[in-house]
């Protein structure tokens, strides 16, 4: 069990009402931060609004002619005898079906922007409800962790730039905090499972933390092999089932084979094309996905007099850069099994990009850490709630740190639009 707060009666009550509507509102300034974020910029990459207009059609497929030019670029698309087919996770078509059958699918690439920054915006509502849910209970440590999810991560660099690729990962990473919000609360196994299992269908990496809700379904069990909870286990499996059959049949319809999901496929300009030759994933792209994730800086302008002086070049930049505050995790009770479950979580999601030839250009930071980024930004949820038992709060130190990934990821909105 990932863990829940306590307490009584009418302090419950009130706490419960103030705790939602302060959620609430910081989940309309976020909606509206991202938005002014994200307005002015199109990404002409609305995949997803057509392919889901193809679902509707009983097709795999759109016709590139039914799409209103610049609204498709010409790379990361799978053109076969004067059809496209999408490379991507197809989840976020099929949850944009029922929106899409309203307003088809041109008017809802209009509204792409508006779209992405409400996505964004769940990711900083739900990040506050899964706080509640494992016991922080200051109002202003819950703040400063949300700020930290939503504005020094890569949310907000994704959110402002939109497109196919992004659109994805914001689904992938609300599906992953519903997953948390649900094992720290009710815990219904088949439920974790579909929404795992659609996650996985939204950033195929994100397939590995499944086997790490099934230990945290099993709490301190795990210990104990004759209370291993194999009817929760059996349920998470039937949850995620379906989504595994599913990517096997829509390979095998789009490619006639249940292994082929396109990305070997895919339009790719030659420089990137000449990456994928080493490999689709190969251990010959880690030491580049390191360097992006952990290491690599902001360049310096040539004229060391042009402010400011230092500059993304778009290939990556660290986490330690971008992201400060999450180094907050180290505080999390780690004597507890589930701390290393999700520490450990984080790890093996972030095994498949490492090993990808993509390095996920154009970016500000190091994107494909989104697919990590749940289990360890709950990481500094549960060091909130340690600190929380001993009578303190986030230190200073610490805001500090978040305050400096808010500055970066606030000049991340003024690079989407220069770099």
């Amino acid at each position: 069990m990932i863990g829940a707060g306590q307490s009584t009666g009418g302090e419950k009550d009130t706490r419960f009402r103030l705790d939602f509507w302060i959620g609430i509102g910081l989940t309309a300034a976020a909606a509206l931060v991202y938005w002014l974020s994200n307005r002015f910029f199109d990404a002409t990459h609305g995949d997803f609004f057509y392919l889901a207009d193809a679902f509707l059609h009983g097709r795999t497929w759109f016709d590139p002619a039914s799409v209103p030019p610049g609204s498709i670029g010409a790379n990361d698309v799978i053109p076969i005898d004067g059809r496209y087919y999408v490379p991507f996770a197809p989840f976020p078509a099929i949850a944009f079906m029922p929106l899409v059958a309203i307003i088809g699918p041109v008017t809802a690439d209009h509204w792409e922007t508006g779209i992405n920054a409400a996505l964004a915006a769940a990711s900083v509502g739900l990040g506050w409800w899964l706080l509640g849910r494992v016991g922080v209970r200051s109002l202003t440590n819950r703040f400063w962790l949300v700020l930290l999810l939503g504005f020094s991560t890569q949310i907000w660099w994704v959110t402002t730039r939109g497109g196919v690729w992004h659109t994805g990962q914001l689904i992938a990473t609300i599906l992953t905090l519903l997953c948390l919000i649900e094992l720290a609360g009710r815990r219904r196994a088949v439920l974790i499972g579909l929404l795992a299992g659609a996650a996985f269908l939204s950033r195929a990496p994100v397939a590995l933390a499944i086997p790490f809700y099934a230990l945290l379904l099993a709490g301190d069990a795990i210990w104990q092999p004759r209370r291993w909870p194999w009817r929760d286990w059996v349920k998470l499996a039937a949850g995620v089932l379906p989504s595994i059959v599913f990517f096997f049949w829509y390979n095998d319809a789009r490619f006639g084979s249940p292994l082929e999901s396109g990305y070997a496929l895919a339009t790719l300009p030659d420089w990137l094309e000449a990456r994928r030759e080493i490999g689709l994933f190969s251990v010959a792209h880690i030491p580049m996905n390191l360097d992006y994730l952990l290491l690599h800086p902001p360049v310096p302008y040539r004229d060391f007099r042009e402010f400011p002086w230092l500059k993304p070049d778009g290939l990556g930049m660290s986490i330690l850069i971008t992201s400060p505050g999450l180094l907050y995790a180290v505080h999390a009770p780690w004597r507890e099994s589930r701390t290393w479950w999700l520490g450990l979580a984080a790890l093996f999601v972030l095994i498949p990009t490492l090993l990808y030839y993509g390095g996920g250009w154009l970016q500000y930071g190091y994107r494909y850490a989104l697919d990590s980024i749940p289990f360890l930004w709950l990481l500094c949820g549960l060091a909130a709630v340690r600190d929380e038992s001993r009578g303190h709060t986030i230190s200073w130190f610490w805001r500090i740190l978040i305050g400096i990934g808010v500055v970066v990821g606030l000049g991340g909105v003024y690079w989407a639009y220069h770099l």
